[in-house]
């Protein structure tokens, strides 16, 4: 069997707007806008990223990078899961290499947070919200 080469290449996260989640995702937390394509009919492919985080393939390029693609919902069920889509679990995870530098500027942007930040074995770890409520954490793993 070949060298089998796989990475997961975006996650859509279901949103209610796309123009809002694009200005909370690129002013709140400092992710890029990765690309912003009209499809037409009220459609967009937007991918937005963390800072710094198109890692490196072994063959040099940046295709590893795992980009977080935005999806306006549009039916009934969809809409219902904005906020929730794992059933008030947290989602998505935000590694750091600097917990409290991220932590400090996105209190001092409003982000929501939903408890104290706290120390645990494998790091440093507070809950926080997007602007529709979907949990994630902010974390910055021991070495």
């Amino acid at each position: 069997m070949a060298n089998v080469q796989q990475h997961i290449g975006s996650i859509a996260l279901v949103v209610k707007d796309y123009d809002d989640a694009i200005e909370f995702y690129t002013q709140k937390l400092n992710f890029k806008l990765v690309e912003d394509t009209n499809l037409g009919e009220g459609k967009r492919w937007v991918l937005i990223s963390p800072p710094n985080s198109n890692g490196a393939c072994s063959n040099g390029t940046n295709s590893s990078r795992t980009n977080l693609q935005l999806a306006k919902a549009t039916t009934p069920e969809q809409i219902s899961a904005i906020g929730n889509q794992t059933g008030g679990r947290v989602f998505l995870f935000l590694h750091t290499n600097d917990f409290w530098r991220d932590y400090n500027l996105m209190l001092s942007k409003g982000v929501t947070f939903n408890e104290e930040p706290r120390v645990e074995p494998y790091g440093t770890v507070v809950v926080f919200e997007d602007l529709y409520g979907t949990k994630w954490d902010l974390l910055q793993l021991n070495n």
